[in-house]
């Protein structure tokens, strides 16, 4: 397990907040930040699934204020 926090690509666009960061277990990155985005919509109050920005990741939304980006490792 690696803690990334301070090579962070412009993926995301939220990579400079305070409370951003990345871990890589094997092929697999784990993306955590606060969420930023106005949702237009009904938010399920403990958890969200949808697709991601970028084809392959899966975003969790936890309890309306915690973002999670799973995707596949860029080497």
């Amino acid at each position: 397990m690696t803690n990334l926090e301070h090579t962070l690509e412009p993926r995301f666009s939220v990579q400079f907040s305070p409370s951003t960061f990345l871990m890589r277990l094997g092929s697999r990155e784990i993306f955590v930040c606060r969420d930023f985005r106005k949702r237009h919509y009904q938010v399920n109050p403990v958890i969200e699934c949808s697709t991601g920005v970028q084809a392959g990741h899966l975003e969790i939304l936890l309890f309306r204020k915690w973002l999670v980006i799973l995707s596949k490792a860029r080497w």
